[in-house]
């Protein structure tokens, strides 16, 4: 790719953690193919941006960072990628612009290349050549010690909501084999920490016909990696065997995010989910059976189609008696394409924004009660780098934020087993009294 070498480019993401794992991947790609990054005040010969759909929001804000970087760059190649589609009239930001569909990221530095081989002659957005969607690996490390790795990719789901399957594809994933392989790898890097990232990671093993079960027993293996945790998994595909798996594992920590979505039958049959409150309730408490200390994050939509008053109130209602940890809430967005938009009973932006404060009131609540349970526990938690000199922060196995001060010791990237005390002055932590050692084995937490 004779066409790369020498070039300067600038990476951006939004969105999710899967994102920023696949941005990493492509920038390595384009650095061994002779691309450098350009560093603050360079002129960059390409621009690619890693964008997020999920939500009007989202839309607006990627459509803003491709249009700040065209202006600061007007020269460079626009490269567009993710689950953002742009209109198909010509882009507001110039026509030296390519759109690599988020279904075909594995392509995406062999469609830069030709096209600045092409030299312009193919301007506009490009189009797609088929509807192939196949399985990039990424695994990338974060800011500070933990890995992220992506098992999997796609939905088959198409959720009334939702335009993910339509701008990632189908259900597909990497082989186990593969997959432990870039988990040696982070461990070899001197990663502690990896979790693992997808759209529907429960779902995995469409493309090999394996088990996700199957994947957590062969990385559990993986020596040097201390801790896994799984970014989210559909309560229907949370079986029973997972949870006993994870509560036994040597290495996957207490920890599930699951989403619900609405806490109203309802408003999840207009949703086109594949569970009822009932059984979101029963998985809720069998993880607690099994792990009773595990931290539960729990992802809601509010404003709905549909969603009236009276349902609003039987989900709120719901949410207040599930036993978890912490809400992550959403306002429903109006997404084009999707089945929701035929249902009738728009919410406004005002009740969306009132119902969003009622749950993330209610998530403070919860989220403080799961702290300070723990107070007085000494638990094992993975220190992080911090900009702070003598302060390190981190989480333990079940998530609990920590800040630790170290007296000038070395413990970045270092499990430690630590004693939580109060809470921080900014109220985001608890202070926690370090052991001087690192945690031998027996990572989880009692």
């Amino acid at each position: 790719m004779k066409a790369l070498k020498g070039k300067k480019a600038i990476f951006y993401t939004l969105g999710c953690k899967l994102n920023f794992a696949e941005t990493s991947t492509i920038q390595k790609q384009m650095e061994d193919a002779g691309v450098s990054v350009a560093r603050n005040g360079e002129a960059a010969d390409i621009c690619i941006v890693n964008t997020c759909s999920v939500t009007e929001v989202a839309d607006s804000k990627s459509r803003q960072a491709i249009s700040r970087l065209h202006r600061k760059h007007p020269d460079a190649l626009m490269v567009v990628t993710g689950c953002y589609r742009p209109p198909q009239t010509p882009p507001l930001w110039g026509e030296n612009f390519l759109f690599v569909d988020g279904k075909q990221k594995g392509e995406i530095v062999k469609r830069i290349a030709d096209s600045l081989a092409l030299k312009g002659e193919e301007s506009g957005s490009s189009k797609e050549e088929d509807n192939r969607a196949l399985f990039v690996p990424a695994c990338a490390r974060g800011e500070r010690t933990r890995f992220f790795l992506k098992v999997q990719d796609g939905c088959d789901y198409f959720c009334t909501y939702c335009t993910i399957p339509f701008a990632r594809g189908r259900s597909r994933n990497g082989s186990i084999a593969s997959l432990v392989e870039q988990a040696e790898e982070a461990a070899q890097q001197g990663g502690k920490e990896i979790v693992l990232t997808g759209v529907n990671i429960g779902d995995f093993g469409k493309t090999t016909g394996e088990a996700f079960i199957d994947l957590l027993k062969a990385l559990d293996e993986v020596e040097g990696i201390q801790r896994y945790r799984i970014s989210s998994i559909e309560p229907n595909l949370l079986t029973e065997d997972v949870i006993r798996f994870c509560s036994q594992s040597r290495a996957f920590m207490p920890h599930f995010h699951i989403p619900l979505q609405s806490g109203s039958d309802e408003v999840l049959k207009l949703m086109h989910r594949r569970y009822d409150t009932k059984f979101f309730l029963e998985k809720i408490e069998e993880v607690r059976t099994y792990i009773p200390d595990a931290f539960i994050g729990v992802d809601v939509i509010v404003g709905m189609r549909g969603e009236t008053d009276e349902l609003f109130a039987d989900a709120y209602k719901f949410m207040q008696d599930l036993p978890v940890s912490q809400y992550h809430v959403f306002s429903y967005s109006e997404r084009p394409g999707t089945k929701a938009l035929g249902i009738p009973g728009k919410v406004s932006p005002q009740k969306k924004h009132e119902r969003s404060q009622q749950i993330l009131s209610l998530s403070d609540e919860k989220l403080r009660t799961h702290y300070n349970i723990y107070k007085g526990q000494t638990r094992p938690v993975l220190l992080e780098h911090s900009k702070n000199a003598g302060i390190l922060h981190g989480f333990t196995d079940n998530y609990i934020r920590v800040e630790v001060h170290t007296e000038g010791r070395a413990m970045d990237n270092i499990v430690v087993p630590v004693h939580l005390g109060e809470w921080n002055e900014k109220g985001d932590a608890l202070k926690g009294t370090a052991s001087p050692g690192p945690s031998n084995g027996g990572e989880k937490g009692g």
